[in-house]
């Protein structure tokens, strides 16, 4: 039973990691651009902050498949 709760935790967090990266990744942008009052940097965030979202989606996936096997 406790592990099936935590195999539940593990799956309801991967839920959250893209979303939050790519939030986080658009904020740091938005800021800079007011800080430099440029208008291009929340695009340059917002992809490093997607392509860091896939990247911790993956490793996360990975995880849970070695755990699973071993």
């Amino acid at each position: 039973m406790a592990g099936q709760l935590k195999s539940v935790g593990r799956l309801l967090g991967l839920a959250f990691v893209l979303p939050t990266n790519v939030v986080v990744g658009y904020g740091i942008g938005y800021l800079l651009d007011h800080i430099f009052s440029t208008h291009f940097l929340y695009i340059v965030f917002l992809l490093l902050g997607i392509a860091a979202g896939f990247v911790s989606l993956i490793r996360e996936i990975q995880k849970g498949i070695r755990n699973d096997q071993g």
